[in-house]
This record gives structure tokens, sequence and C-alpha cells, in this order.
């Protein structure tokens, strides 16, 4: 047998934060079991070897077999809904990388529900027919060609009943061209066909194919309309390390600016008059170039264009690439970005550099990201990872920035028992919305609305696609029933993150919709404080600047504000979070130590930095010591953080695990 390969990563909140400690399962056909691993600090697992059919069987388009092994993954963290991915597809020579979202918990649930992925065999194997219907040449709609960040993808034919779900362009296509072809094939045959995939994804966006006819997504996944997409699948490294290069290229006629509608089939069991994708092969075994192989499919004039606008980037790639030596604002805005991301991926080590000078500790950084997020190890920033910064550096902030909201709202345990509908308005229209947009930022299947204090089209949208989630009949009315699962998600979300000190400041990133006014009501502060913060002389705001929001704990001392779970004490509390007993009782007003399951307590910050944290559920077989062993950690440092005078466990017990 020859081998291939297969990393796991387990995340969560749109990538803002990895999840150690996750328990992975490998098993293969017969679902015998193969590996258990446990992710990392950046919720990555080690690179294995499995067993797979030779390379050449991926090759041979005459090849009726399926040319490769599948292998299982069952995924489990504490607190979030469980993963079961059946069929990962391992080729020799090749590395897949399967990234898991997780989902936290319903406050209500008593297990953990278990969602299944079924991935096989990618589209270019199936003899279904392809009849991808596209617009006329000189059909145009948008006046610029823009990468759509993220792409919305709805899972079926354009009339079914089924989710949307919000991807970034880049893990769109690498996606698609993972369960489309074979990433065994040749580089020139690869970028064809991923230059095709993007094209075909660019025209939709362009005309708003769908969009025009009323439907609230951009692509199907359905191949006779469109690409093969299935969420949640495993990428290849060959693949992705293209589409970094390449994602904001496209194909166009020479003296247009649309791109083209570059459809295809596999050129096998189903005919097209586009690209066929087994042909693209053989013509890059005769040598021919990507560009030679698509004007062999399409009209000779054909070039290939770029374009550098993409929605949801904070600052437009400055267009050069940045790496040892370089100097300015643009090091400046990355290094910023990697500071704040490395506060979520310790992993990442600190810039000692000055501040706007790209030296060794800055590439440094920018090598351990791009490790993590399967780009080019190479320390130097180009457009890829430029982007991808922005990305998480927007994502981390937006989670940060929603718990702060969360306790600025004062959002509790007793939901709202207003009814809300098409046309509603007022402060808890903003509560629904702040509520939906912690949804969204756990499930892609929840579009996150504006939060604007108006219940228009966005909000009913995103209402009824919660409710589908939730189980819920989808009318986009939130009445007690739809209030109830909304407090449910955010208080399971509650549970399963670590607890943010507020030092008195936010950072927060604008949004279309935002005003100085409504986010001056969303987080209970004034106009004029946020513009004194922010050394602002009008009221002007564009999307993607960052502002620092003043928050509660601004003026009345350093502290924040934390929900007593089963087990807490005052004075694990106080062990936890660097204070004593006393400091905490007395910013209470407490008259004595009992605590009850579900207060709220100000715990004082004082500027000492808790002791990071996840927790852990004990199972048959643990001991403190192989624990401390597992996550790289003391038994005396467990026993400490819990409170514990005895190495006793108990099957169910949950430990808190020093993280650091």
């Amino acid at each position: 047998m020859d081998i291939g390969y297969l990393i796991v990563q387990a995340r969560t909140a749109r990538d803002a934060l990895p999840l150690g400690g996750v328990q992975i399962w490998i098993t293969d056909d017969q679902e015998k079991s193969v590996f258990h691993l446990t992710t990392d600090e950046s919720g990555e697992t080690e690179k294995i070897a499995l067993e797979t059919l030779e390379r050449s069987l991926s090759l041979d388009p005459d090849f009726s077999g399926t040319p490769f092994v599948g292998y299982n993954v069952l995924a489990h963290a504490d607190g979030y809904n469980s993963v079961h991915i059946v069929g990962i597809p391992i080729l020799e020579g090749e590395t897949a990388i399967q990234i898991i979202e997780f989902v936290p918990m319903s406050k209500t649930q008593r297990a953990p529900a278990v969602t299944e992925i079924r991935i096989g065999a990618p589209a270019v194997s199936m003899k279904g027919s392809r009849d991808q219907e596209g617009p006329a040449e000189e059909s145009r709609v948008l006046r610029q060609v823009v990468i759509p960040n993220p792409i919305t993808v709805h899972l079926g034919s354009p009339g079914a009943s089924a989710s949307n779900v919000q991807v970034s362009f880049p893990d769109y296509v690498k996606n698609v061209a993972s369960s489309e072809i074979y990433p065994t094939w040749p580089d020139a045959s690869l970028r064809a066909n991923i230059y095709a995939i993007i094209t075909f994804a660019l025209n939709r966006i362009y005309t708003e194919w769908y969009r025009s006819r009323g439907y609230s997504f951009d692509i199907t996944n359905h191949t006779a309309y469109d690409q093969y997409f299935i969420y949640g699948r495993n990428i290849y490294e060959s693949i992705s390390l293209i589409v970094d290069e390449i994602f904001n290229e496209y194909v166009r006629r020479q003296g247009q600016n649309a791109p083209y509608f570059t459809s295809y089939c596999n050129g096998t069991t189903a005919a097209c008059a586009g690209l066929s994708q087994w042909g693209t092969v053989t013509l890059a075994n005769q040598g021919l170039s990507p560009i030679q192989i698509l004007r062999s499919y399409y009209p000779k004039d054909i070039e290939i264009a770029e374009t550098n606008i993409i929605t949801g980037v904070l600052s437009s790639y400055p267009g050069t690439a940045l790496k040892t030596g370089s100097t300015g604002l643009d090091v400046q805005t990355i290094q910023t970005y990697l500071e704040r991301i490395r506060r979520n991926y310790p992993a990442i080590p600190a810039i000692t550099d000055k501040t706007g000078v790209f030296g060794e500790s800055t590439s440094a950084a920018v090598a351990k990201f791009q490790h993590i997020f399967n780009l080019t190890p190479d320390g130097i920033v180009g457009k890829a990872t430029w982007n991808k910064l922005s990305y998480l550096y927007t994502s981390v902030t937006r989670l940060a920035e929603l718990d702060s909201e969360g306790t600025s709202l004062g959002i509790g345990t007793v939901p709202p028992t207003s009814i809300l509908r098409l046309g509603s308005s007022g402060q808890d229209v903003i509560t629904l919305q702040y509520l939906l947009n912690v949804a969204a930022e756990f499930n892609p299947a929840v579009p996150a609305p504006a939060q604007d204090g108006k219940f228009g089209p966005g909000t009913q949208q995103a209402v009824a696609a919660f409710q589908s989630v939730a189980g819920l009949e989808p009318d986009g009315v939130v009445g007690p029933l739809t209030w109830q699962a909304l407090y449910n998600t955010y208080l399971g979300v509650d549970d399963v993150l670590p607890p943010v000190i507020d030092t008195g400041v936010t950072e927060y990133v604008v949004r279309s919709g935002d005003t100085l006014w409504l986010l001056a009501q969303r987080f209970h502060t004034t106009v004029d404080a946020i513009k004194s913060l922010n050394g602002l002389t009008g009221n002007t705001l564009y999307i993607g600047q960052i502002l620092k929001i003043p928050t509660a704990g601004a003026s009345g001392g350093s502290y924040f504000e934390y929900v007593v779970r089963s087990g807490d004490t005052l004075w694990l509390l106080a062990q936890r979070y660097h204070t004593t007993v006393d400091a905490i009782m007395n910013l209470n007003g407490l008259t004595g130590s009992s605590l009850s399951i579900g207060q709220i307590l100000k715990i004082p910050s004082g500027g000492a930095t808790p002791i990071p944290y996840f927790e852990y559920t004990v199972r048959p077989g643990d001991t403190l010591w192989l624990l401390a062993r597992r996550y790289g950690t003391t038994v005396s440092a467990i026993k400490n953080l819990n409170g514990l005078s005895s190495d006793i466990l108990n099957i169910g017990q949950i430990l808190l695990i020093p993280s650091n």
C-alpha cells in the first residue's frame, strides 16, 4: 500500500479561537480505529500517515474504481457539538487538511449532538449530466469585478428548501476544487481548473445571477447548475497553495471586464461546450501552460485578469510583498494584526521589532501564522497572507467585541417578552440583532444582520435561518420559543468561551449601517466619549475603521463580570484571577462566601493576567499525572487551579486545565 497524509484542525467562531485538547478518533472504512489524536494549543493535530492506493490510478480517466482510500474522523470537544466526517479521500503523496468548525452546545442540551458530513468521490468521477446555464457575454450588472468575502452558498438546487452557508471566498474555491477534481493532477491542470472555478463563481456574482431572481444566495452547490461544494469537507495542501496564489485572478475576454462564463464537465461520461476536466490532464502532460489549456476550450482571446476589490477586508493589500527590511505603515498594520491574533493563538511568537520595521521577530511571527493557517511559511506577507491576517484580525476582535457588548446590553437569563416582526424597532430589536450576531459567529448557516434597531428584511432572513437551525417554524417572527432558543444559544456560547477582562476599552470594527449614536446606545456610552477616546472631530465613520469603545469598567475601576458556574468558590476564583477573596467580596458587597450558579460577580482585574485554562470532562482511565503530561502542565498546577486536596478523580468531573 502507498501513503497519504492527514492533518486535523479544530476551531470555532470563524477561526477566531483554536480548540486545544479536542479528542480526534481516526477510523478506516470498516470503522476500525487507526489513530487517537489530541489537538495542541493551536487546535492542530500532528500530521499522520495513512495507507492508500497508488497515485497513478487518480491520473487515469479510464480507471472505473475508486483511486483512493476513505477514512473517517470523529471529533469531540467539551461544551461543543461533536462532528463525524465520513469518507475523507486520502491520495498517495497528498496532504489532506480537515478543518473542523465546532458549534457550542445550547444551554439546555444534556448531551452533544453529532453533525455528520459525508464526502466521497469528487464530481469528476460522477456520471450525471452538467447543464450549467450562464448569461450572454454582454450581460453585466455590477460595474466592477468584486471578490465576495464571504460568499453565500445554497446547499441544494436553486428552488430547494436547504440551508445557506457563508464562507470566505478563498475557502470556497479550495473546497470546490477539492470536491471537483483530484489533487494529484499536474500543476498546469490544477491551475486551469481552479481558474475556471474562480471565474465561474465571479461570473455568478458579477451578473447577480441568483440575487436578481430574488434568491438570498450567490451560488448553489448543485452540479447540474453550478459547482460541487461540500460544507465541512477536507481540502488538499497542493490545491490550497495554488488558490492562495491566484484567488483574485479570473478569466475574461480581451477588451472586456466581465468574468467569462467558464462552464465545464468531466469530458468523459459527460460532454459540454466548456472545459473538459480530464482533458486538462492530457494537455498538461503535453506541456501546455494553464492559459494555453484554457484557450483550448474557451475563445482564443481570453486572458487572465486580476481584481483587488475584496469585500470584508479592513485594508487593501499594498500591492508589494512585505518582508525583512520593509518599513512603514503597512508593516505597522500587520504587526498590530499579529499582536492581537496571538492573544488567541499563543503559539505565534511576540514581535520585538520596532513598530513599522519588518525584522526577524516579525518574520518569525508571520511564518508561524502562515503555518497555522496552511499558507506557505516563508515569513513574507504576500496578498494571501495579508488577506488572511485581515480576516483573522476581524474575527478575533469581533469575538471580543461581542462578549463586551453582551455585558453592556445587560443580557441576563430571562428573555424579553415582546413579539417582534418585520417593521418592529427599538431596544429589543437591538438585543435580538445582537443575539443573532452571536449565533452567526458560530454557525455559518445564520447570516449576521446589521445592528440598527430596525427589524427589516435582513433581520427577518436571519431570524428564519436561526429558527431552521434551532428546529423551529421558520416564520421570521420572534416569539417566546425563538427568544428562549436565542438565549440558550447565547448562554451555551458563554459556557465555553473564556471570560474576557474588561480593561475599560474594547476595540470595534465598523460595519455597514453603524453610526456613532447607534454604537453609543449599544455599548451604553455617549457619542462624545467615543469621539474623545478616538480623537474624532466629526461623526463620519467608514467600513473597516477600528474604534476604541469605552465600556462599563472604564468608570468604576478595573474589573470584569463573571457568571458563577457549578463548583466555583470565592477562593478558587481569587486563585484563578490573581486577586483575593476580600477584594471580590468588597467589590460585590458580599457579607458571606456562599455563591449561586448563574450569579454575576464583578472580579477585580487590577492589571493582572488571569491564569489561562480550559474545561475538561474526566473520562475512564484519566489520572492527574496523565492529564498533566498530555497538556504540558503539572499535577500541582491542576490541583491548585481546582482546589483539590487529593489525587482522586471521578468520571464526569469538570476540571480546569492550565492552558499556558
